[in-house]
């Protein structure tokens, strides 16, 4: 199986890059053949060594997918590396926090470029591979993009955007046999959380049912599932991975956590 995944370095891209190669080597007796994508170059080779010594083909590309070149680049590459392609994993994301009012131009811009316009620019690109292959686009939203999130800036809109530009590629492109999906994760403890942490946001596995923040392997698990023949059947899908946290709207209008567990 030949992927492409962004943001592969850390964090959930890391986590699917793992459980996709090892699903591939359940399904198929061998190892996926990947095109890792991210800006922090030492962090992408050390990973890509660790595949490979699970048996991955690997290769790497290191870039800014703000700058719109990019993503077409990296699905070249992967066309010269391995000759087609069957998913599209794009997971790359960033938060600038702030409220909109104090919110700046620069970061509003860069939030969209990196958030939102590598998907559609990336897909572009990827068409014909995945039309040929029947292949699959999975993108990381987030729960933000359902519903309001204080001091989120422009990371919240980027990513409601990011949904509907899946789905309409999905309704789009379904007819060439290409399924297209978003992963929706709560809270999960990768660096981009840690480096947004607010007030409060070490009481965060209290603000869901199942009392736990994620760990990026949950939210691979799904990415692994809609890339898998499992989800023959699923497009234009969007798997919210959150423990439930969508259901906090009691909290929300001051009753209290309604989850709270006896000491």
């Amino acid at each position: 199986m030949k992927i492409l995944i962004t943001g592969a370095a850390s964090g959930i891209g890391r986590a699917a890059a793992l459980r996709l190669h090892d699903d591939v080597v359940r399904r198929e007796g061998q190892g996926a053949e990947l095109m890792l994508v991210d800006m922090n170059a030492s962090l992408l080779e050390e990973f890509a060594g660790e595949l490979s010594a699970r048996g991955a083909k690997t290769r790497t590309f290191v870039g800014d997918l703000a700058d719109p070149a990019v993503p077409a680049a990296a699905v070249a590459a992967t066309e010269a590396a391995y000759g087609g392609l069957d998913a599209l994993i794009s997971n790359a994301g960033i938060i600038s926090r702030s409220n909109l009012l104090e919110l700046r131009l620069e970061d509003y811009e860069r939030t969209f470029a990196v958030n939102t316009r590598p998907t559609w620019l990336l897909a572009k690109a990827a068409y014909p591979m995945l039309a040929a292959a029947k292949g699959c686009l999975i993108a990381t939203a987030s729960i933000a993009a359902h519903e309001p999130t204080p001091s989120l800036g422009a990371y919240a809109p980027s990513k409601a955007a990011l949904l509907m530009l899946v789905r309409q590629l999905a309704c789009d492109w379904g007819p060439a046999g290409i399924r297209c999906n978003t992963v929706s994760p709560g809270s999960t403890l990768t660096a981009i959380t840690a480096n947004s942490s607010s007030p409060g946001a070490d009481r965060r596995e209290g603000r869901n049912p199942l009392g736990m923040i994620a760990d990026p392997d949950h939210q691979a698990a799904v990415i692994a599932f809609l890339a898998s023949p499992d989800a023959a059947f699923v497009t234009g899908a969007d798997f919210v991975c959150d423990g439930g946290a969508r259901t906090q709207l009691m909290m929300a209008s001051g009753m209290g956590n309604p989850w709270q567990r006896p000491n």
